[in-house]
């Protein structure tokens, strides 16, 4: 199931930009458009990162309630600290390449 939604996901994103470089003419013209938006881009990823943020905090309650084991805060724990880490890494990639 996870390998279709990611064929899925691979397959919007190609025709997402295929369909800009349509609009743009050329393949310089939409990095360009794409530079010049790229604040646009941030934000929408800040509201993404908000929004999965309190996904993960409601669903971070009800596993604690239901299983509030120690080793189930270390579990959740890792997982947090490494999904901040896998963004901080995106975020500061992103940040290099497109100042």
């Amino acid at each position: 199931m996870l390998l279709t939604w990611g064929i899925l996901l691979l397959a919007v994103i190609v025709v997402i930009n295929a369909i800009g470089l349509r609009l743009a003419g050329s393949a310089m013209t939409w990095q360009a458009w794409l530079a010049t938006h790229n604040s646009y881009f941030l934000a929408w990823r800040m509201l993404l990162y908000a929004a999965t943020t309190r996904g993960w905090l409601w669903m971070r309650k009800r596993v604690l309630a239901r299983d509030p084991a120690p080793a189930t805060r270390r579990r959740l724990l890792c997982t947090e600290l490494a999904a901040v880490a896998a963004l901080a890494v995106l975020e500061t990639l992103s940040l290099a390449q497109h100042g």
